[in-house]
């Protein structure tokens, strides 16, 4: 149901049973799924992809340009997939390049006044406390939780099933299964609770805190790591993907 009251452009492809509030804006080359929502106010930008089943809150503002002195008006687009709650006041950018893309997974859940900005990829299952700002072409992994007012620094990665404090200040990558606060953000510990919770077994939980007390208490390089490790922990799925992790990073990890 649109109601009266909405402004929605003709060129826009609404899906089957969207309801969107009064005085809610849906502009042109815009795409929403079948069963979504879309508060009073809120406003989705041109060239916006969003799946099924979503709920968008009152003063979202999704695929607005990006802010970015390097934007020069392309074409570049937002996707959202299904089923994320996108609270009050949340903002989220387009890319900036021709054709560049910010997408945000599945199942996600993005508090008040929280801002993903362009080319940020987003995974499936995360939740964003309120206050939360991704800059720009930052990479968050599946599951993760950031606490309230977490800031991450742009070209950044948070590996999946990581967890941040609230008020943590991001400028390195956080690898996978981690948990860190603190500005400048420190690691603290495995983020146990949370993998224990989404079903890792008591082998894996182990061997992650191996893999921690080694690389992080001990200050090993990552060859020190590997090489430390034995064959069983080395061959666990869950440390085979944090030492891809480091192996890949960038800008390195917190310490």
């Amino acid at each position: 149901m649109i109601d009266p009251k909405a402004v929605v452009s003709p060129q826009a492809k609404i899906g089957r049973n969207v309801r969107i509030d009064p005085y809610a804006v849906v502009e042109a080359d815009v795409e929403i799924g079948d069963d979504s929502w879309l508060g009073n106010h809120a406003v989705i930008r041109s060239h916006t992809r969003i799946g099924a089943a979503n709920r968008i809150h009152e003063f979202a503002v999704l695929g607005g340009e990006p802010q970015s002195i390097h934007y020069r008006n392309e074409p570049t687009r937002l996707e959202i997939g299904d089923r994320n709650s996108i609270r009050e006041m949340v903002t989220i950018s387009r890319g900036t390049e021709p054709v560049a893309v910010t997408r945000i997974g599945d199942d996600n859940i993005i508090m008040a006044y929280s801002h993903i900005a362009h080319d940020c990829q987003v995974g499936s299952h995360c939740t964003f406390a309120n206050g939360t700002n991704l800059a720009g072409h930052v990479t968050v992994g599946d599951h993760a939780f950031t606490g309230g007012f977490t800031l991450i620094h742009q070209n950044c990665r948070v590996g999946a099933h990581c967890m941040t404090g609230i008020n943590t200040v991001l400028r390195q990558d956080v690898p996978p299964y981690m948990m860190v606060n603190g500005n400048p953000a420190r690691m603290k510990s495995v983020n146990v609770r949370g993998i224990r919770r989404r079903g890792f077994d008591a082998a894996t939980i182990s061997a992650l805190k191996r893999v921690f007390g080694l690389y992080f208490l001990q200050s090993m390089t990552l060859e020190e790591l590997v090489a430390e490790l034995s064959d069983e922990t080395r061959a666990n799925e869950s440390v085979q993907h944090f030492i891809e992790f480091l192996k890949t990073s960038e800008r390195g990890v917190v310490r």
